[in-house]
């Protein structure tokens, strides 16, 4: 039969007559023959291309036998692709090509299938097939099951070649010779001799497959790598684990230890001994043991017992600090003169840059101690501090045993830095784990995870730093002796400037004593102007920065010196952070001036107050905490109880709206000393009276007026000195505290002592 149809060049797919299957097709020209054909009688000519991968084919590049299939389906995908659904329905061959664009137009010829058998001999062939399928199958349990079963059903000898050779993974070129012989015994042969070779070639590749696992079984892999690394040993010089086994168990009789410290290192060293190279556990072990080796047991440092060297060391690093310095001087003699390890742990408090952690390192100068640091902020993990169990992967000692093994002696200073920022979470509290450390009766026998035997830590000296004590769990502040360090004065400042902090930036940056000198008036104009913290250590960043930038004048000027004035800090540093002009001291109405404390230092906190007509609502802004918020309750209703004193309507809070607002509302702030500020305030907004602007006030107020004490009142009173103002409210049972307050601090402020509110308000309204 011959007709004209359109033509589609498949890639690498072929379909055989009676098998429906589908492609997806994306030229132009592909996607043409297919249109053309769903306007005609669906009838459409298949054919493959000898090369797949021909984008662009020619008449040349097309086998010339083919199929003649119906299309049944097409479905539009994105990206025009179209899916074509086709039931293949006799070979055909090209005569001629009539047409290549926009699609190819081919004339067909229907191929015969020509059927000579003798009796028998075409079941013969369809046994034959489904035998070979069932081999080749046993070879290859993957194949679809569906397949399998739908083969060996069939009886048609044709119709079983074609869904053989549709299914089975053979070459293009091989399924093609399928499609083109006519004699239905000659493609019968062909394709018995293709399922046979693909059943040796499967047979064949399994072999190699067991021989190759047979060829790297473990024992002769553990082998073969074992002699590989005595060979690569034997070439470094390292010695086996026989010799380094032995040279433990030589380090482990000499080791300066307890007998249950040896005991525990001779039982591990002998399970090593006996380990294979390879074994999982040999390099966590060999870990556990040189870790234990290395720990110094019962080595210890003489200590420096000499007070009047102790007190030197103490002048020599810090300047101030006077009733610290005095406390340390008591402790360490007593400890010279009792020559215990035992001591109480002192916790140093205060401030950033104050000094904390180097007056650990001095004390450890002092006292001829090795000094160990460890940082404790953000600390969670309990593991930390008590160590790893030697089983886990990565396992290792605590930061404790760490510390003492790092230092090289049991006795050494170790620096709890930050302990009151530890945490806790699910894995454990880290603060409870320091209990064991810090208490003496406990210490003695501290029992490390990693190292599983006992730890003597009564002969390590402890030295904790912290920012706020409050924020240290009662349990362990209940274990250490507090020492506050408080802020730094201008006048501290400038001396520590002077004496300390352009020495070491100096070195620093590499410059010598006599290219930068600093005059007192430029010191005076970083801790005025630039600076504004309890501590000391944006002073020395600021002193750095200045060094830097002399270390370039002197280098691209060839200058040999350079002087550091005020004017020249502007010129350097820019505009400066703090102005003047900043301070406002004019009264004011509804705004007073307080004064908090913080775990970085003083601070003044302004309480603005602003009253509306309204319902008698009462809005706080400003990122109050619950304290301060109390605070504003109270001082609305200390205001309303004494409202008659004040000519305030009867009807004033029903109809009036208060606002209460603490600037800088992104800060969080509470505390419990801001209830005469905002009592003020209140009262001030209500009857409209201004206050005094050069005033600053601090303490809590109850509901019947009464003034409570307040904390951190160095701090504070420093904080109003910077903010100009000339006259400080306290309370009067913080009267003692003052006593204590260098008078440096205190001259040009006059500090007046309240024991109730109404005491404040008198002399705050103008």
């Amino acid at each position: 039969m011959i007709r004209i149809l359109p033509m589609l060049a498949l890639r690498g797919k072929m379909i055989y007559p009676g098998t429906t299957v589908h492609f997806d097709v994306s030229r132009e020209k592909s996607a043409a023959a297919v249109q053309e054909a769903m306007q005609n009688d669906q009838t459409i000519f298949l054919c493959n291309q000898i090369d797949p991968n021909a984008e662009k084919p020619q008449p040349k590049d097309l086998y010339a036998v083919g199929l003649v299939a119906k299309v049944k389906q097409i479905v539009k995908l994105p990206q025009n692709i179209i899916r074509v659904f086709v039931e293949g329905i006799e070979r055909a061959s090209i005569r001629e090509i009539c047409e290549t664009e926009p699609s190819f137009r081919v004339e067909t010829e229907t191929l015969e299938t020509y059927r000579k058998f003798q009796p028998y001999e075409e079941k013969a062939y369809i046994d034959s097939l489904k035998n070979g399928l069932q081999a080749y199958h046993a070879q290859n349990p993957q194949l679809n099951r569906e397949f399998i079963e739908k083969s060996l059903n069939l009886d048609d000898l044709e119709m079983l070649i074609d869904e053989i050779a549709t299914h089975l993974p053979f070459q293009l070129e091989e399924k093609q010779d399928i499609l083109e012989i006519s004699d239905l015994k000659e493609r019968a042969q062909k394709l018995l001799v293709m399922l046979s070779e693909a059943c040796e070639i499967a047979r064949v590749q399994r072999e190699i497959q067991i021989k190759v696992k047979k060829a790297v079984d473990k024992n002769q892999r553990d082998y073969m790598l074992r002699e590989q690394l005595q060979i690569i040993r034997e070439e470094l010089g390292e010695t086996s684990i026989e010799e380094d086994a032995d040279t433990f168990l030589h380090m482990t009789y000499e080791l300066d230890a307890s007998d249950e410290v040896k005991e525990k290192l001779v039982k591990e060293i002998q399970r090593f001994k006996g380990m294979p190279a390879m074994a999982g556990d040999s390099g966590m072990l060999r870990n556990y043991i040189e870790t234990m080796l290395e720990m110094p047991w019962n080595r210890r440092k003489e200590e420096r017992l000499d007070l009047k060297y102790a007190a030197k060391i103490l002048e020599k690093d810090h300047y101030g600090l006077e009733k610290i310095k005095e406390r340390i001087l008591e402790f360490l003699a007593v400890r010279i003169l009792t020559r215990k390890g035992e001591a109480p742990i002192i916790c140093l408090v205060g401030p950033p840059g104050t000094g904390k952690t180097s007056i650990g390192r001095s004390i450890a100068r002092a006292l001829n101690k090795e000094y160990v640091r460890i940082s404790l902020g953000g600390v969670r993990d309990e593991a930390e501090i008590r160590g790893h169990r030697k089983t886990y992967i990565g396992a290792m000692p605590g930061r404790i045993a760490e510390a003492i093994k790092k230092a090289g002696v049991a006795n050494p200073l170790i620096l709890l830095d930050e302990i009151d920022k530890t945490g806790k979470d699910q894995r454990g509290d880290t603060a409870s784990a320091l209990l064991e450390v810090l208490d003496g009766e406990q210490n003695k026998n501290f029992r490390d995870h990693y190292l599983e035997v006992p730890l003597d830590l009564s002969e390590v000296l402890f030295i904790a730093t912290a920012n706020d004590a409050s924020s240290i769990p009662k349990p362990l502040y209940d274990r250490m002796e507090i020492i506050e360090v408080s802020s730094y004065t201008e006048n501290e400042k400038f001396h520590i400037a002077e004496q300390y902090l352009v020495k070491k930036q100096l070195e620093a940056n590499g410059l010598a004593k006599n290219q930068i000198r600093f005059r007192r008036d430029a010191i005076l104009e970083l801790i005025r102007h630039y600076t504004r913290e309890a501590g000391v250590r944006s002073l020395e960043h600021k002193i750095g920065d200045i060094c830097r930038k002399s270390a370039r004048i002197i280098l691209e000027k060839e200058k040999d010196s350079v002087t550091i004035t005020k004017k020249r800090v502007r010129e350097m540093l820019g505009t400066p952070m703090i102005s003047d002009e900043d301070i406002d001291l004019e009264p004011k109405c509804g705004t007073v001036r307080g004064l908090a404390w913080t775990s970085v230092g003083g601070d003044t906190l302004l309480v603005e107050v602003n009253t509306m007509p309204g319902k008698g609502k009462l809005q706080l802004t400003g990122n109050l905490g619950d304290v301060m918020k109390e605070s504003a309750q109270i001082a609305i209703s200390y205001v309303r109880s004494v409202s008659n004193r004040y000519n305030i309507e009867e009807d004033y809070f029903e109809k009036h709206d208060i606002h209460i607002h603490v600037p800088e509302g992104a800060v969080p702030k509470d505390g419990p000393s801001a209830g005469v500020t905002m009592t003020t305030a209140v009262l001030s907004a209500i009857t409209e009276k201004k206050v005094r602007g050069d005033i600053a006030m601090t303490g809590e107020v109850t509901l019947r007026g009464h003034v409570l004490a307040i904390g951190g009142l160095k701090e504070k009173l420093i904080a109003a000195k910077n903010a100009g103002v000339t006259e400080v409210f306290v309370p009067a049972k913080n009267k003692k505290n003052v006593k204590d307050i260098d008078s440096e601090i205190t001259n040009g402020l006059k500090i007046t002592y309240a024991m109730r509110v109404e005491e404040i308000i008198r002399a705050a309204f103008v």
